[in-house]
């Protein structure tokens, strides 16, 4: 099983790489997790933000997999603790299928890619910066496998 994070943005800052490799880089090799970039559609003066949004949609998709558990990343999605993220990665890993984690643009993600998720997930009520995102996204799944092993990682 692998874990995809699909994000809308490239060029990211050295922090943001470093950040989210460190803990992609612990993750066990029957678990690895994978970051997928996917290009910002331009948005010039007066842009169609909603076209533009489903431009990216599309580019997400399809970078997903046609058997993919699909998880949206939404302000609006529920909020789960880190002991009840332990719990989805188990019930993932038993299920065997690949899990895409999708994070929007500047503007969120647009309606099909809502639609194509099975779970919408709160990282937080906060407006968290898309950079920001992937490595706190990152962390987390590496203490969720931790707690799943009893790893020492994890000490709450």
């Amino acid at each position: 099983m692998r874990l995809r994070l699909i994000c809308v943005g490239q060029k990211m800052p050295d922090w943001v790489i470093t950040g989210f490799g460190d803990y992609a880089r612990r993750m066990p090799p029957e678990l690895p997790l994978e970051l997928v970039e996917i290009a910002m559609a331009h948005r010039g003066k007066n842009p169609d933000i909603s076209r533009l949004m489903q431009r990216e949609c599309d580019a997400i998709l399809s970078a997903t997999g046609p058997k993919d558990r699909v998880i949206a990343l939404e302000v609006g999605g529920r909020p789960w603790s880190t002991e009840k993220l332990a719990g989805q990665l188990e019930t993932w890993q038993q299920d065997g299928r690949d899990v895409s984690f999708l994070v929007g643009g500047p503007d969120g993600l647009a309606e099909d890619c809502r639609k194509r998720a099975d779970q919408q997930w709160s990282l937080s009520p906060l407006t968290l910066p898309h950079p920001l995102v992937r490595i706190v996204l990152a962390e987390q799944l590496y203490r969720a496998w931790s707690i799943t092993r009893n790893h020492p990682y994890h000490r709450a």
